[in-house]
């Protein structure tokens, strides 16, 4: 997910590509973002540069989530930067406990928390996001960053999880549907490919005519459905 982010961030307008600086414990994933683009920084199991960054993006897995920031702390300065999790689980009020410094130090992290979902790699994620402790600046930014990358959407916190049901859960019931219904055009007598594209073809008119006309799906329904022949007599 961190490498889609960073594809989708170095084709917007929001950061180029020398902006963005990729820090990982292995060598492929950043191998793989050179190749992409050569002017993206890549480091090897390094934080010092967190010290530097405007924005700090914890892409990692939610298990993860606390060693990282106990290495990462003292490095951040709470007054100036951003520092964004996309790991699921992870409450603002978890990565606020871990992050009180013992130094007596009165300054609170601005925290956001974001659930993408994997079309993101595409730049068609819808993004939730949560925040705690920033400003309305701040929060125009976060929009401005994920609506390059599909949409953004700004929710209160303890409507995540339920978000993250329909939203980064939701898009693997509709590759679910789509695997069921290329399976059943299979049968019917269609080569798998050709019927995954009538499928995906026909999803996608679905969602756009949604989007476009915000209809109530049982209205559509109606307009191509029939009522059984019992019904009628």
């Amino acid at each position: 997910m961190g490498s889609a982010i960073v594809r989708g961030l170095v084709q917007g307008t929001v950061f180029k590509p020398s902006d963005i600086t990729v820090i990982d414990v292995h060598e492929a994933p950043l191998r793989a973002l050179q190749d992409f683009n050569p002017a993206i920084r890549t480091v090897l199991n390094d934080y010092d540069n967190v010290e530097t960054a405007d924005i700090v993006l914890l892409a990692i897995k939610p298990w993860l989530v606390k060693d990282v920031l106990v290495d990462i702390k003292f490095r951040l300065n709470y007054e100036t930067q951003i520092l964004i999790s996309i790991a699921a689980g992870i409450t603002i009020d978890n990565m606020n406990e871990t992050l009180q410094k013992p130094n007596g130090d009165p300054a609170l992290p601005t925290l956001f928390r974001v659930i993408p979902n994997t079309a993101i790699a595409i730049r068609q994620s819808i993004s939730l996001i949560a925040s705690k402790n920033a400003s309305p600046e701040q929060k125009t930014l976060l929009s401005k960053i994920f609506d390059e990358l599909g949409s953004a959407v700004f929710l209160d916190e303890q409507r995540i999880s339920a978000g993250t049901a329909l939203t980064s859960c939701g898009i693997a019931y509709l590759f679910r549907y789509v695997r069921a219904a290329t399976l059943a055009g299979v049968e019917l007598g269609f080569y798998p490919k050709e019927a995954q594209n009538l499928v995906v073809k026909t999803m996608l008119g679905a969602a756009a005519l949604l989007d476009n006309t915000h209809e109530n799906p049982e209205v559509e329904i109606d307009k191509v459905t029939t009522r059984a022949v019992e019904e009628l007599v």
